[in-house]
């Protein structure tokens, strides 16, 4: 599992791949989480926010990594939220984002793990708060895993 957990938003996937070796810090507006697994997660709540089937999702490799560390055992990468994805974060009304960050919660649980709903709930209003932002700059939104 992740030890740190960047949400960024980025003009293009050029800029988001330069900051693999640090993060994200401050070269653009972000928002760090721990304690799950983001790519999962994505597509989990893609799944949650419009129907997605998640094995579809898989089979056309969302989350798209946008650049990894290779072979070596950093475990550093950067991928990009599909833009449905973030389209749907930044339209969602509040109450579709709490009912997913509760359905997300109960997704987490049947495989033993626990995130508290609260939590859950905070992480998809920073999220659509993000995607909002890169909605409105013209840019998408990534995640940097560290």
């Amino acid at each position: 599992m992740s030890i740190l957990i960047t949400f960024f938003t980025a003009p293009d996937d050029t800029s988001a791949a330069a900051v693999l070796p640090t993060g994200p810090g401050r070269a653009f507006e972000s928002v760090s989480f721990g304690g799950f697994d983001p790519e999962e997660a994505a597509v989990e709540w893609e799944h949650l926010l419009t129907g997605a089937d998640p094995d579809d999702l898989l089979d056309a490799d969302e989350p798209r990594t946008v650049t990894d560390h290779g072979d070596d055992d950093s475990g550093c990468l950067v991928f990009a939220l599909s833009p449905r994805l973030s389209t749907a974060l930044a339209t969602a009304e509040p109450a579709t984002l709490r009912s997913a960050a509760t359905a997300w919660t109960h997704l987490r649980a049947e495989d033993g793990e626990h995130i508290d709903a609260d939590i859950a709930s905070a992480i998809m209003d920073d999220l659509a708060a993000l995607a909002t932002t890169a909605a409105g700059e013209n840019h998408g939104v990534y995640c940097w895993v560290a």
